[in-house]
Order: C-alpha cells, then sequence, then structure tokens
C-alpha cells in the first residue's frame, strides 16, 4: 500500500459515497424544492424515478445519458481515489444498460494545504479507468475549497427502448448481485488505521471492478430491472427497486457476498456510522433483520455492484451470459407480490 504524508481520509468526516445526505433529509430536499418538476417529453428518465442517470432521447432509436458523481476521500491514496471515484460514476451509466461516451472531472482542492500535485495523481487515477472503460476524460471543472472532493459527470448512449430502470422487475424474478459487500466497512478499517494490507488490496479489487456487464443486460429484456448498490447500501437500493416496481423483496441472509475479511471488522464494531443512518431511513420497511446483520443489509457501498432482477424462465441464459463475460454474480433473492413489508430477510 503507498503511504502518503498527508492521508486524504484525514480531510473529511464520511468517506465515499459513505457521505451521501441521508435518505430522509434528500427525501425531505427533493419534495420541497419543486425544481424537478419534468414536462419535457424526451426525458426518458429523470429525477422522480430515483433512477441511477438521466436519460433524453434524442432520436428514435438514440437516447443519451447523463450522472453526476462525485464525493469525499475514501482511501489515502490519491490515485487510488481518483480510480474508485471514477469507477463509482461510469457505474451509474452501465446500470442503466448503456454505454460510456465521455466524461468530465469535478474536483475540488484545499489547494493551500494539500499539494496540487497529489490533485494530479487523482486525475491520473480517474484517467486510467476512464481508459479501461474505452472513453475520454475530455475536461472538468475545479474550485479551491477547504474539502478535497472528486468525482465525474459521464455522459452515455443507449437505444430508449433498451434502458434499465429501477421500476421494472416483476413478481417472481430473480435477484442477483455481482460485487460482494463490504466496502464501507473496509473503508472505515482504513480510516480508523486498523485495515490488514491484505484487506485494503480486498477493498481495491472490489471498487475497481467495472460494472461494464451492465452494457451488455442492457440488450435484453430478460432482463426486468437494473441498478447499481451505493451509499444507501443494499437494502436501501433493492426498497427503491421494489417500490419503484410496486412490489416486495425477499433475500436470505446467507447467500449475501462479503468480501474477505469483513466478518472479523464488524466484530469488532469497525463500520461507518452512515450504515445506522441507512438503518434507521430503512428498518420500518424491512422485517427478519437480526443483531448486526443491518450491518450487511446497510453498509454504504462505494463503486458497489450491480443488483438485478430477472425473470425465473431466463435464468438459465442469465447465468450462462454471465458466466461467458467472466462475470461473478450471487443470487440473493427473488420479488413477490407487495406485502407490508417491502423487504423481507430471511
Amino acid at each position: 500500500m503507498e503511504t502518503n504524508p498527508i492521508k486524504l481520509t484525514e480531510w473529511s468526516e464520511g468517506s465515499g459515497c459513505g457521505c451521501k445526505i441521508a435518505p430522509a433529509i434528500l427525501d425531505q430536499i427533493l419534495s420541497s424544492s419543486g425544481s424537478f418538476s419534468q414536462i419535457d417529453p424526451n426525458l426518458l428518465v429523470g429525477n422522480s424515478q430515483k433512477d441511477d442517470a438521466a436519460v433524453y432521447q434524442v432520436s428514435e432509436d438514440l437516447a443519451v445519458i447523463n450522472t453526476v458523481d462525485f464525493f469525499t476521500p475514501i482511501v489515502d491514496d490519491p490515485f487510488d481515489f481518483g480510480r474508485i471515484s471514477a469507477a463509482n460514476a461510469i457505474s451509474d451509466i452501465y446500470a442503466m444498460g448503456g454505454k460510456p461516451i465521455f466524461a468530465n472531472a469535478i474536483l475540488s482542492w484545499p489547494v493551500e494545504k494539500i499539494s496540487p500535485e497529489l490533485a494530479a495523481k487523482v486525475l491520473e487515477g480517474a484517467k486510467h479507468i476512464c481508459k479501461q472503460a474505452g472513453i475520454e476524460l475530455a475536461g472538468g471543472h475545479s474550485i479551491a475549497a477547504k474539502d478535497p472532493i472528486f468525482g465525474l459527470s459521464v455522459n452515455g448512449v443507449i437505444h430508449p427502448r433498451k434502458i434499465k430502470t429501477n421500476k421494472g422487475a416483476k413478481v417472481g424474478d430473480h435477484i442477483f448481485l455481482t460485487k460482494p459487500l463490504g466496502i464501507g466497512v473496509l473503508a472505515t478499517a482504513l480510516k480508523r488505521q486498523k485495515i490488514q494490507d491484505k484487506n485494503y488490496l480486498n477493498l481495491l479489487d472490489t471498487s475497481l471492478k467495472l460494472n461494464s456487464i451492465g452494457s451488455i443486460l442492457g440488450n435484453h429484456e430478460e432482463v426486468h430491472a437494473m441498478t447499481d448498490v451505493t451509499g444507501f447500501g443494499l437494502l436501501g437500493h433493492l426498497i427503491e427497486i421494489a417500490e419503484g416496481s410496486g412490489l416486495s423483496a425477499e433475500i436470505e441472509i446467507e447467500k449475501l457476498p462479503l468480501i474477505e475479511g469483513i466478518q472479523d471488522y464488524i466484530n469488532q464494531f469497525i463500520f461507518p456510522d452512515n450504515t445506522y443512518r441507512n438503518w434507521n431511513a430503512f428498518n420500518t420497511k424491512t422485517k427478519g433483520v437480526v443483531g448486526m446483520d443491518l450491518v450487511k443489509l446497510c453498509d454504504p457501498q462505494t463503486s458497489g455492484g450491480l443488483l438485478i432482477a430477472v425473470a425465473p424462465e431466463n435464468q438459465a441464459w442469465f447465468e450462462s451470459t454471465m458466466k461467458s463475460e467472466k462475470q461473478v454474480f450471487w443470487e440473493i433473492g427473488k420479488f413477490v407480490p407487495k406485502k407490508e413489508h417491502v423487504v423481507a430477510v430471511v
């Protein structure tokens, strides 16, 4: 692990997607502002659906996707910070089933306190991931401020009839996840200087994997809904799909994949404070959660995996496609008719 005289994570209270505004407060802001009322028929996906990106139709067979995602440092190494930030932002395009085409950088940097050379390394990391995704980092905007913040605005393309949203799940759909959980736990262990080198590598290995499989799944109607798991944790984003689709979900706690080493940190009560924030927002919509299992469900992920709803009759096709693309995945539950609770943990 590369060390620096300045630890970037010391400059932020939260880290990565864990610094998101709490779900209840965000709902209050959006519902009170009235600034997101949408009347343009070409705006196919806007704020009202709580989706990962906006989608605007420009022709019969072409729509553009745009997303903005940025956060405070999740790791101390600036190159790694840039890589994780870029992978996380590009993921929103993949989660809609689209293909990214270019990105612009968003940089806030305390230039009088943290070397501009470290900011340059953040950009180098972002460029590295953009190159992996086959896109250019075309430009961006920067400000001098007290907190280091970095992210991307990413643009993509998709056919208007192939958009994947978080409201298309159907009764009986199987629920799949493409990355193990625990990124927030590892980021907290790093911030508290408790992380082991091997676990830091696990953090990087998980968060830097591109969700590019989303572009492939976008071409198949057998996939009914898709989103990526980020700051609201698995539970929050699963609730978004279930509520958006007018359904409930059942998940098996023993089937949830965890990054190696996570449980040891949970046993030491090392996990983000915002885990409780997520639980407080979603616990009334959930039943069956026992003890510290709430950490697995509510751990805020940064550059987490895709959460996918697939028709049961197409499971063999889905598993074959994922294996042929060398994409790991886990089946964790299914969608059921709407019940009193949105999510039941069994």
